[in-house]
């Protein structure tokens, strides 16, 4: 597979130059070539020690600085042990004696070792029914297509985002909206605390502490979930920014842009980190898990990259014969991919091309005259056998992928009117939130006038099978 190495720039604190000067203001006083040297020479070395002082200040900066800076393999190291301890004092509440301890902590290894590995998959797809019309509950409350739907960690709120700026929260037990962040006119970016312009993406962080958006206005904004209040803007990106994700398990925060870059973000320390370069056209969408890595989907330049952030390096895959429109990580070695020729591929991280390839899935006809029911959202209920794709032709469907995923069926299809801009699986798996527009969320390429804007609710009536 293809990847790159980029080197990176180390800040160098910058040594004092009065380190180094030296009072000649004293020596003019002298009066004699004697007494001139004997006095140079006694504050020369008076000087001395305040500017060795300083200087060695200045050295152990540049030292400390470098000493900062931490290889791949010492960082791996300093997580390893921060995880082992994490699981040490989780599992020490639940064991008395240090033998069961230590079983339950290799246990918990062993599990998470699969998990990421791709290995454990939970056998869902089967459990799966396909809802009746009436049990699909649909909800208004957007005056414009709505873009982007995340489900907090716990399934009780959903947040909504559209076009018309605004970020709603509903609880999901009355179906009631919450809570409103109002957007405001363009142009008003310095006085107005919301959106001004397009939301097109959005994601919240596994502990469900932060909620972040990505709009026309270039900038990812940062939001507290619990009740909705402001916390930090983030510039830099040159483009609309397409696609947020939140690192599994901790608060690195991914963006990316239709400038073909890819932003880290450390969110506790409302920090930008460094950008990713690689996609020769704009990028449509991006995705991450547990593992140091964000993956992301080219548009154009027909291509899908997993960055590994760690090593400094990305993989390449290219396979589908037209824009790859979005992405979705099924585990940490498997993803799923749709594009705008209506083709769904099933991909490993082992292998440049697709595993297999559904050829105009949204097309019941099974020709290319429905070309424009391109792939508009995927999604996947991570480290299990089901997926879900979206499109403009009235349907979501849903997928199961088959043994080793090498396959891919279609278990069913649920109707639903519009462009679906956005699809999440919730946490235990039993149900499927859609966000629907009339117009898809990047562009007005068409617009369906006998679609509503809003979201909606599909029950899998499914219960996800325990780990093993």
């Amino acid at each position: 597979m293809s990847f790159f190495i980029k080197s990176r720039k180390r800040k160098v604190a910058a040594v004092s130059k009065n380190a180094a000067s030296k009072p000649q203001d004293q020596k003019k006083k002298s009066k004699s070539l004697k007494n001139s040297k004997a006095l140079s020479e006694e504050i020369e070395s008076e000087s001395d020690v305040d500017s060795s002082n300083e200087f060695t200040e200045s050295r152990d900066k540049i030292y400390s600085s470098e000493e900062e800076e931490e290889t791949a393999q010492q960082k791996k190291l300093r997580l390893a042990k921060h995880y082992l301890s994490k699981l040490e004092e989780e599992e020490a509440e639940k064991k008395a004696d240090e033998e069961s301890l230590k079983e339950a902590v290799a246990s918990r290894l062993q599990h998470d070792i699969s998990e990421q590995a791709g290995k454990l998959t939970k056998q869902v797809a089967d459990q799966c029914s396909c809802p009746k019309e009436e049990d699909i509950k649909i909800f208004r409350g957007h005056s414009l297509p709505v873009t982007s739907v995340v489900i907090s960690p716990d399934d009780k709120f959903v947040f909504t985002a559209s076009k018309d700026c605004n970020i709603c929260k509903w609880d999901l037990k009355t179906g009631l909206k919450v809570k409103t962040v109002k957007g405001g006119r363009k142009g008003t970016e310095d006085v107005h605390i919301g959106h001004t312009n397009h939301i097109l993406c959005m994601t919240i962080s596994s502990d469900g502490k932060f909620l972040a958006a990505g709009d026309m206005n270039n900038m990812v904004k940062l939001w507290n979930p619990e009740d909705c209040s402001f916390i930090h803007k983030f510039k830099g990106h040159r483009g609309p920014v397409t696609g947020v994700s939140f690192r599994k398990g901790g608060h690195t925060l991914y963006s990316c842009s239709t400038d073909r870059v890819v932003k880290v973000w450390n969110v506790d320390e409302l920090a930008y980190v460094e950008t990713l370069f690689g996609h020769n056209s704009p990028i449509t969408g991006i995705d991450s898990l547990a593992r140091d890595r964000a993956i992301t989907s080219g548009g154009r330049d027909k291509s899908v990259h997993v960055w590994k952030i760690t090593e400094d390096s990305q993989l390449l895959f290219h396979g589908h014969d037209a824009a790859i429109e979005c992405v979705a990580l099924i585990n940490e070695g498997n993803f799923f991919t749709g594009a705008d020729d209506s083709s769904l591929s099933l991909w490993s991280v082992l292998k440049k091309k697709p595993v297999t390839t559904v050829k105009a899935a949204h097309n019941d006809t099974g020709s290319f005259a429905g070309r424009e029911n391109w792939i508009t959202a995927v999604s996947a209920l991570h480290y299990t056998d089901l997926v879900a794709s979206g499109s403009k032709d009235g349907f979501v469907r849903l997928w199961k992928c088959g043994p080793d995923f090498k396959s891919l069926k279609e278990l069913f299809k649920v109707p639903v009117k519009g462009f679906v801009n956005s699809l999440k699986f919730s946490s235990s798996g039993d149900f499927l939130v859609a966000g629907v527009g009339q117009e898809h969320r990047l562009g007005r390429w068409w617009r369906l006038k006998e679609a509503r804007n809003g979201w909606c609710i599909i029950p899998l009536k499914s219960v996800a099978a325990p780990d093993t």
